[in-house]
């Protein structure tokens, strides 16, 4: 390990709300350009229990948050309005349904990870207290209405197999009761999206919520975790029929002013889950020929005010990209060389994650632990 990487470290370990100068940022953003512009194969950041210490204050605070709130809400009559701890008693706070869904999944991957962090009493609380079965009741109740069919479709789906994934693979009592108790959401769910992709003719390629590639690529992993065979045939189908003969995606365009995922990364990440290994080299050699090369790389995406709710997802971006060129260099090590990337897209955003604010306080923890535990050093 060379001395610019042991500097990343330090710097990321030393963050603090408080202390994390303007200076500090830059000096930090100089040594990522260091390592981004190396020969050499860099190991992916981890996350610490350190960090997890960090970043589990994000959603302890957040998720019992009820304003400012966005709803989301198609209003069919009178009865329909309500506060949003009235409509949505479980997933009420962090500003939107599904941050609030994302926010409980930090939760339980960092109480899973890690057992013995500081807050961990307080965490499984707030658990137990909001994931309850006469909430998860409540919760199905606004989906079955009849304007609510596409209420967060495929976003908010797609977080919550994930929360259900993690408490499935989480071998403790706790999980065992939490999830149960939302098993009829995730059941509905999973419903919903065996129903809706046969009728989706086309995916959505955008760089925020409704991304198709992402939706499905949480959805596989919750079906193959807990073998739900329906809905991995639906979605290899779909990835198939979308994607199959996509050529040269033109990644230079990216990113967009608002996004938060890579329309062509994304698309990787579903890829890379649903084909053998022969067909998926031959499908990104077509798909994204740069990618495979050593000198691969591509720019952070920058934010010039963390205080506006739609330019900061561009951290998210980070974050997000991030997830995917670790996911696909642990997978095959021909990749490996994307460490160096990802590395430098989680230096760039993870200093200025704690301490900046609420428009990307509620949500971009997430991203962020998602994208470190992506790491095969976690």
């Amino acid at each position: 390990m060379n001395r610019f990487f042991i500097v990343i470290i330090l710097s990321i370990s030393s963050i603090s709300c408080t202390n994390y100068t303007a200076t500090e940022k830059e000096n930090n953003s100089d040594i990522t350009k260091t390592v981004q512009q190396g020969n050499t194969v860099e190991k992916p950041l981890a996350l610490s229990i350190e960090e997890a210490n960090r970043l589990l204050t994000l959603p302890l605070h957040c998720l019992q948050t009820e304003y400012p709130n966005k709803l989301g809400q198609t209003i069919g009559g009178a009865d329909d309005i309500g506060t949003p701890k009235e409509l949505h008693p479980a997933f009420y706070g962090c500003f939107d349904w599904h941050s609030s869904v994302h926010g409980y999944w930090s939760m339980v991957k960092l109480l899973k990870k890690f057992p013995s962090l500081e807050k961990a009493t307080l965490a499984r609380t707030v658990l137990l207290t909001h994931i309850t079965k006469e909430n998860i009741v409540e919760e199905v109740s606004y989906f079955e209405k009849r304007y609510n069919q596409s209420y967060e479709r495929t976003y908010g789906w797609a977080w919550l197999l994930k929360l259900s994934e993690e408490l499935h693979t989480w071998e403790d009592p706790m999980a065992r009761e939490l999830e149960e108790n939302l098993r009829p959401l995730t059941d509905l769910i999973v419903k919903r999206y065996i129903d809706f992709l046969p009728r989706l003719n086309y995916p959505i390629r955008v760089g925020e919520h409704t991304n198709t590639a992402f939706g499905l690529s949480f959805a596989w992993d919750y079906a193959k975790a807990v073998q739900q065979d329906e809905l991995k045939i639906a979605i290899e189908k779909r990835a198939r029929d979308f994607y199959i003969n996509d050529e040269q995606c033109p990644i230079n365009w990216e990113p967009s002013g608002y996004d938060f995922l890579s329309p062509c990364l994304e698309e990787v990440d579903l890829m890379r889950r649903i084909l053998p290994k022969k067909e998926f080299m031959a499908w990104v050699t077509n798909f994204l020929p740069t990618l495979q090369t050593k000198q691969f790389t591509i720019a952070v995406g920058e934010v010039s005010d963390r205080t506006d709710g739609k330019l900061v997802h561009l951290d998210g971006l980070n974050f997000s990209r991030a997830w995917v060129l670790y996911g696909l260099a642990n997978q095959y090590p021909e990749f490996e060389h994307l460490f160096n990337v990802g590395n430098t897209h989680i230096n760039y955003s993870l200093p200025n994650l704690i301490g900046d604010g609420y428009e990307g306080g509620h949500w971009l923890g997430s991203f962020a632990i998602y994208a470190l535990d992506s790491s095969p050093e976690s």
